[in-house]
């Protein structure tokens, strides 16, 4: 049995988002946050070496990272549902788009979140160098989804799931302003309107309301 084990309000949404789509037999653990430290409790470190999540397990096959785990999901169960083949005209803009989540967008923000967290002045240039990368980033993933209502195209993938974690939830650890980007937000209306996502974040963060604007 496929288990899923889930950080509240972490990366991990991604994978029992992935879940739902896929209707996938599984097993949802959820974990809550250490009151004080917010990091992981020591059940959920004890799973990986790394103690992040998010973490599946599978039988035997312990797995983390998220991208990581959304592919072996998808090659197992997907049956080439929520991807694009190499004979796809949108398969350069999906392997773009799925890699670019973790690859750029989410440490552009972790970025700004350490330096807002270490109270560097707004004024040094490593603050205004992140804060022009993050606007970049968004200003990247707005201009797609004005020509496009998905990032790989007109159908939600997999690039998808792995993106709304940054534009969403990561907000509670680093709160910015989606104003200024309107394709954005009628985005995460789109995929607020989807049932696998609500029945995702439903179970894994019931006390959560999902930031999708």
């Amino acid at each position: 049995m496929l288990t899923v084990h889930h950080l509240g309000k972490s990366q991990s949404e991604r994978i029992v988002w992935l879940c739902e789509e896929l209707a996938i037999p599984y097993e949802l653990k959820v974990y809550d946050r250490d009151p004080v430290t917010r990091l992981a409790p020591p059940a959920y470190k004890a799973l990986h070496p790394l103690g992040t999540a998010p973490i599946i397990t599978d039988g035997d096959t312990v797995l983390a990272e998220s991208t990581a785990i959304v592919e072996y999901l998808l090659a197992k169960f997907g049956n080439g549902r929520l991807t694009a083949a190499p004979v796809d005209a949108n398969f350069a803009d999906y392997l773009y788009w799925f890699h670019f989540a973790n690859g750029s967008l989410q440490p552009a923000l972790m970025r700004c979140m350490v330096l807002a967290r270490a109270e560097v002045p707004a004024d040094k240039p490593v603050v205004q160098f992140a804060d022009a990368r993050r606007k970049q980033a968004l200003s990247l993933i707005d201009t797609r989804l004005g020509a496009n209502d998905y990032l790989a195209g007109n159908a939600l993938t997999a690039a998808d799931i792995v993106a709304v974690f940054s534009l969403t939830t990561m907000r509670l650890f680093y709160p910015f302003d989606l104003s200024p980007y309107p394709n954005i937000l009628a985005y995460l209306q789109r995929i607020g309107a989807r049932d696998a996502y609500r029945r995702a974040m439903k179970q894994g963060d019931p006390d959560m309301a999902p930031m999708l604007a």
